[in-house]
């Protein structure tokens, strides 16, 4: 009997986490990955306080994020034009 109610609450959990994420008036799985992606480049997780390693990651990922996107253009180039 505890196993069923285990699965039940389960269950529960699982449609309101999935009427949550597909509500209207929630936040689209393309906005939190913009705003994750946002606050990532931006350094919103480095210590304020140090202004050197709150540039420096700045810096390194607005330069890492450049790199990849070159990647992928270069990628698809490679890709497009046949060998």
């Amino acid at each position: 009997m505890a196993e069923r109610r285990d699965d039940e609450n389960e269950s529960r959990r699982i449609l309101e986490r999935v009427a949550r994420e597909t509500a209207p008036g929630g936040t689209s799985f393309i906005a939190r990955i913009a705003k994750d992606t946002r606050d990532r480049v931006t350094a919103a997780d480095a210590d304020r306080s140090d202004p050197i390693e709150y540039w420096g990651t700045r810096i390194g990922r607005t330069l890492g994020l450049i790199v990849a996107i070159g990647l992928l253009a270069w990628l698809v180039y490679v890709a497009t034009r046949g060998g």
